[in-house]
C-alpha cells in the first residue's frame, strides 16, 4: 500500500557542498539519504518538498552541518493478508517471482493453484497438469501476501511470501474464465 505522510529528520550536509546553494543541497543530499531505504515497515520510494528547520548544527571536530529538515515522502507499506496485483518477473523450479511496486513477492509452486504442476523451463512458466492452465512471465496475478520480512539494507532482499490458492485469487485470465463459466451456469 503506497502512502504519502511528512516527516522530519536530520541531514549532514559535508564541508566541501557548504560553499553551494544550501537548499538545493539540502534537498539532493535528503533524496540521497533516504530515499530507497526501508525503515520499520516503509520503504520510502520518492521524497519532495524538502524544508530546512530553522538552523543547523556544526558538531566539533567533524566540521559538517547537521541540518533538520521536513519534507514529504511516498512510502510503500507492504501488510501482511494485503491483496497485491503484479507481473509474474521471473519461474523457476519452486515457483515465480512476482513484482508488485518496488518489491518482488515469491509466490511457491504450492500456492499457485489447487492442480500438480509441471515445470516447463525453457519456456519461463509453470503449467497444470490437469487443467492446462498456464503461469509465465509476463502474467498479472491477484495474490495475498501471507508473510513478510523486509530487508533493512538491501530492500531488494526482502522475503515476501504469495499465495494464490484462496477464492478470488490467481491469474487474472483464469479470474475472467471463473466468472464467465459462472455466469453460464447459472
Amino acid at each position: 500500500m503506497y502512502m504519502l505522510n511528512r516527516t522530519e529528520k536530520v541531514v549532514r550536509i559535508p564541508p566541501a557542498k557548504l560553499h553551494e546553494d544550501i537548499d538545493k543541497v539540502t534537498g539532493q543530499l535528503t533524496c540521497e539519504s533516504f530515499e530507497g531505504y526501508v525503515e520499520g515497515d516503509e520503504l520510502t520510494v520518492l521524497i519532495s518538498n524538502v524544508n530546512p528547520v530553522g538552523l543547523g548544527r556544526v558538531v566539533h571536530g567533524d566540521g559538517a552541518v547537521y541540518q533538520e529538515v521536513n519534507y514529504d515522502q511516498l512510502v510503500f507499506r507492504p501488510q501482511m493478508q494485503e491483496v497485491i496485483e503484479g507481473t509474474v518477473c521471473e519461474v523457476l523450479k519452486f515457483g515465480a517471482f512476482v513484482r508488485f511496486g518496488p518489491l518482488d513477492g515469491l509466490l511457491h509452486i504450492s500456492q499457485i493453484m489447487d492442480d500438480r504442476i509441471h515445470i516447463d523451463s525453457d519456456n519461463q512458466r509453470l503449467v497444470g497438469k490437469d487443467h492446462s492452465r498456464t503461469l509465465g512471465v509476463g502474467d498479472r496475478v491477484r495474490a495475498r501476501i501471507v508473510s513478510l520480512s523486509l530487508n533493512e539494507r538491501n530492500p531488494r532482499e526482502s522475503k515476501i511470501g504469495l499465495t494464490m490458492r484462496q477464492p478470488g485469487l490467481g491469474k487474472l485470465e483464469w479470474l475472467e474464465e471463473d466468472r464467465k463459466a459462472k455466469g453460464e451456469a447459472e
